[in-house]
């Protein structure tokens, strides 16, 4: 594992989140990911893979076929960022619910 930290701009967690479902194609991670562009998306991707959190299949298939995946210590981390994501469907998102619904 690398010494310097991940850079979580651009999505990374929620690629994390996205993952934790099921495995997913480039295509798939980047309609999941709202706001991240390609290259950043390939960026996060590489340093999760070097970093032993994403796992990256390469399938012999014309055409080519890339599926990512958690692996072990992947899902650990979502375990642990899992208070993280309660906290913001709580205060984050529950203010924008709160927002919509309030009279104006």
């Amino acid at each position: 594992m690398r010494h310097q930290p991940i850079r979580w701009r651009g999505g990374g967690v929620l690629i994390l989140w996205a993952l934790n479902e099921r495995a997913c194609r480039f295509g798939e991670l980047r309609r999941l990911v709202p706001g991240v562009t390609e290259k950043v998306l390939a960026s996060h991707l590489r340093e999760l893979e070097v970093d032993g959190i994403v796992h990256r299949e390469a399938y012999d298939e014309v055409p080519p076929h890339v599926e990512y995946s958690l692996t072990s210590l992947g899902f650990s981390l979502n375990e642990a960022l899992a208070p993280l994501g309660a906290w913001g469907r709580e205060h984050i998102l529950g203010n924008v619910e709160d927002a919509h619904h309030a009279p104006h």
